[in-house]
């Protein structure tokens, strides 16, 4: 069993990640995205940041949690959402733009890169990504849990190989510095 679908482990992370939200990224994504554009969500966890995205888009949650899923369709029984693996997306859905915070760092290079080919098969055209990650280098564990750090030139090395980047930004979301976003295009 997976961190993300124990009960359990999955109460520590919504009460570890209380008072954090994308609210500083989907400012950005609105000044590059059409409101009523359809956006899917990466890994939505609690879905805090799939309810701001519903505010200015046709949001569709996805994660690879079934308990995230089943416990966002609880507290929204209309809310649009995919059971989804990050890496391959098996849908034949087509979005205006795919959305991730904090969710693509669980990935090894390798993986990210098969996410981000089968991201773009997945956009309408033109479509846009929007990602976020810890900034840093290397690999951690925690709670048995995968981090792959990344830094300005990595990520717009990996991300360049299928889409035309438009600005890798650092910002911070606990520390100055600490985070980062990148922004891309088909």
């Amino acid at each position: 069993m997976s961190f993300y679908d124990d009960k359990e482990t999955v109460q520590q992370y919504i009460k570890m990640a209380e008072g954090y939200d994308g609210r500083e990224l989907v400012a950005v994504l609105r000044k590059h995205l059409q409101e009523g554009a359809s956006i899917l969500e990466l890994g939505m966890g609690p879905g805090i940041d799939l309810k701001m995205l519903g505010n200015y888009f046709l949001a569709t949650g996805s994660d690879n949690s079934k308990y995230f899923i089943d416990r966002y369709r609880d507290i929204d029984s209309k809310a649009d959402l995919i059971h989804l693996d990050a890496i391959n997306l098996q849908t034949e859905r087509h979005f205006d733009c795919i959305y991730s915070n904090k969710v693509l760092h669980h990935l090894t290079e390798a993986e990210l890169t098969a996410s981000l080919c089968r991201q773009k098969e997945v956009l309408s055209s033109p479509g846009l990504i929007m990602h976020s990650f810890w900034v840093g280098d290397g690999v951690d564990e925690h709670h048995g849990l995968r981090f792959v750090y990344q830094t300005e030139e990595s990520i717009r090395s990996i991300v360049s190989k299928y889409f035309s980047v438009v600005d890798v930004v650092v910002y911070k979301e606990m520390e100055e510095g600490d985070s980062l976003y990148v922004l891309a295009t088909t």
